[in-house]
C-alpha cells in the first residue's frame, strides 16, 4: 500500500497491466483445457470439421485475451504501446476544427433525431455538413428546417449519387484538420464526438478511430436485441484486439473519425471505387479504413492514378498510421429489425468484405504478426462458414451423419455462450447475454450462405438502408 500522500510510482500502471492479463487467464482457463484436451485428441481424428472446430476455439480464446489484456481506450489516457520514436506523425492542434458530414436519403422519419444528436455534441469548433442525395419523400423539407433552426450546412443534389459520391461532395468544404462521419440512422452520445477527437489529439500516430455501437430500436422486436449483444461484442471484443496492435481493419459508419492528412488525398479513388469491372457503389467504410492502414504500401499509386482530382493538389505525405477504438464514444443505430431487411444488409456488409479483402488483404501482413493473424484468420473464419455449414447441415444428414450435426451446433452454441459470457463480464446484471448463443446458431445456419450470394451479386448494388 502507499503512505497517506505518496504518488503512485511508474511501475503501478505495469503491475495493474500484470493483474489484468492474469485475471483474464484465469477466466479462460475452462477454455484453455478444453482446447488442450482436443488438441490431444488431433492425431487420431485429423479431420476437417475436428481441425477447423480447434482452430475457431483458438481464434476465440485469443481475440477474448487479447481484447481483454491488452486494449486501452485512447481517449482515457496515453496509450502504454506508441510507435517508435523514427516515426514521424505531425499533430494536431489541441482544439483542431471539425467537419462533421452526413449523407441521407429518403430517411424522413429518423433523420432529425440523428442530426439533433450532432448539433447536440460537446465538441468545440464543430461544423454539420449534411447531403441530401435527392430525397424524394420530404427529407429535404425537414433538412432545411433544421438548417434555420440549428445553423448547419445543407447540400441538396439534383440527381441521386450514391452515399459514396455524396460525402465526397460535402468533404470538398471540409477543409478542417478533422473530418468525422455518421449514418442517418445514428443517435450520438453529446461527448462521442469529442472522446474521439481528444484521442486523434493524443495519440498523433492514429489516423482514424471508431466509436462503439449500439442498437437504437431495441424494443422493436426479439431480432434487434439479438443483434444488439452481437454488436457489443463486435466492438468491445473485435476491434479493442484490433485496436490494441492499431490496425481496427473498419472504422465502422456510425462513428468515424479521421485525421484529414490520413484520407484527403484517397477520397477520389473511394468515390469512384472499382471491382471485377464495375462500379462499386456500396459506402464500404472499411475500404475508405483500408486507405489509411495502407497508404504506405499502395497510397502513391492511388495518388498517381487521380492526380488531376483537387483531392490530390494538396500532397499528404503516405504514413503508416495506427487506427484505434474508442469505447468510451457511444453511438446507437437502428438496426433491421425484421429479416428482410437483414439480410439485405447482411449481404451489403458481405460484398463490401469480398471487395475490401482484395485490397486491405493484399497489405495487412506488412503490418505485422499481430494484425496479420487477426484481420487473416477472420478472413478464413468467414470464407470457410458457408463450407462448414453445408458439411453439417445438408451432407451430414444426407449420409446419416447426424452426431457429426449434433456436435457442430454444439461446438456453436459453446462459442456463442463464450461470447455470452463475455458481455456478462462487462454488464453485470444485465439479461440480455443470453441473446448472443441466439446469434451464434442464426449466423451459422443463415447468414453463412449469404457468402456465396453476395460473390455471385458483387456487381450489383444499390444504396438503400432501412431497419424496419
Amino acid at each position: 500500500m502507499h503512505a497517506p500522500g505518496r504518488r503512485a510510482t511508474p511501475a503501478d500502471p505495469a503491475l495493474r497491466h500484470g493483474v489484468r492479463r492474469l485475471l483474464v487467464l484465469l477466466c479462460l482457463m475452462p477454455l484453455l483445457i478444453v482446447l488442450a484436451h482436443q488438441a490431444t485428441r488431433l492425431p487420431h481424428h485429423m479431420d476437417l470439421p475436428v481441425c477447423y472446430g480447434l482452430v475457431v476455439l483458438a481464434g476465440t480464446i485469443a481475440m477474448l485475451y487479447i481484447a481483454y489484456s491488452r486494449y486501452e481506450d485512447p481517449a482515457e489516457g496515453e496509450l502504454r504501446v506508441r510507435p517508435g520514436s523514427k516515426e514521424f506523425f505531425p499533430p494536431l492542434p489541441a482544439s483542431p476544427g471539425i467537419s462533421f458530414l452526413l449523407a441521407v436519403k429518403d430517411e424522413v422519419d429518423g433523420i432529425e433525431a440523428c442530426v439533433r444528436s450532432m448539433a447536440a455534441s460537446d465538441c468545440p469548433r464543430v461544423r454539420i455538413i449534411v447531403v441530401d442525395d435527392h430525397s424524394q419523400d420530404g427529407t429535404g423539407e425537414v433538412l432545411r428546417r433544421l438548417r434555420d433552426e440549428l445553423g448547419i450546412t445543407v447540400i441538396h443534389l439534383d440527381a441521386n449519387v450514391g452515399k459514396k459520391h455524396a460525402l465526397v461532395r460535402a468533404c470538398e468544404l471540409a477543409d478542417t484538420e478533422i473530418i468525422a462521419f455518421t449514418d442517418s440512422d445514428c443517435v450520438l452520445a453529446p461527448d462521442a464526438l469529442r472522446r474521439c477527437v481528444r484521442a486523434l489529439v493524443d495519440h498523433p500516430e492514429l489516423g482514424a478511430v471508431s466509436g462503439h455501437c449500439r442498437a437504437l430500436n431495441t424494443e422493436s422486436s426479439l431480432l434487434a436485441r439479438v443483434q444488439d449483444v452481437w454488436y457489443e461484442g463486435q466492438f468491445r471484443v473485435a476491434k479493442a484486439a484490433e485496436a490494441s496492435f492499431g490496425s481496427v481493419s473498419c472504422v465502422s459508419g456510425p462513428l468515424a473519425v479521421f485525421r484529414r492528412d490520413a484520407i484527403y488525398n484517397y477520397l477520389p479513388a473511394w468515390a469512384d471505387d472499382r471491382f471485377m469491372g464495375a462500379p462499386f457503389r456500396f459506402a464500404t467504410d472499411r475500404q475508405l479504413t483500408g486507405y489509411v492502414l495502407g497508404q504506405a504500401w499502395r497510397g502513391a499509386a492511388l495518388k498517381r492514378r487521380y492526380a488531376g482530382s483537387p483531392f490530390v493538389e494538396q500532397d499528404f505525405a503516405e504514413r503508416r498510421w495506427r487506427v484505434g477504438y474508442v469505447r468510451s464514444a457511444k453511438v446507437w443505430t437502428d438496426v433491421p429489425a425484421r429479416l428482410r431487411p437483414l439480410l439485405r444488409q447482411q449481404i451489403r456488409w458481405k460484398k463490401s468484405f469480398i471487395r475490401n479483402l482484395f485490397f486491405t488483404g493484399s497489405f495487412m501482413w506488412r503490418r505485422g504478426p499481430g494484425p496479420a493473424a487477426l484481420y487473416y484468420g477472420h478472413a478464413l473464419w468467414v470464407l470457410a462458414a458457408p463450407v462448414m455449414a453445408f458439411r453439417h447441415l445438408v451432407w451430414a444428414p444426407l449420409h446419416g451423419a447426424l452426431f457429426l450435426t449434433f456436435l457442430y451446433f454444439c461446438g456453436v452454441l459453446l462459442k456463442g455462450c463464450v461470447w455470452g459470457l463475455a458481455y456478462k463480464i462487462d454488464h453485470p446484471g444485465d439479461t440480455r447475454w443470453r441473446y448472443r448463443p441466439l446469434m451464434s446458431v442464426f449466423s451459422s445456419v443463415l447468414l453463412a450462405w449469404l457468402l456465396p450470394y453476395s460473390l455471385l451479386t458483387v456487381r450489383r448494388g444499390v444504396w438503400s438502408r432501412g431497419a424496419a
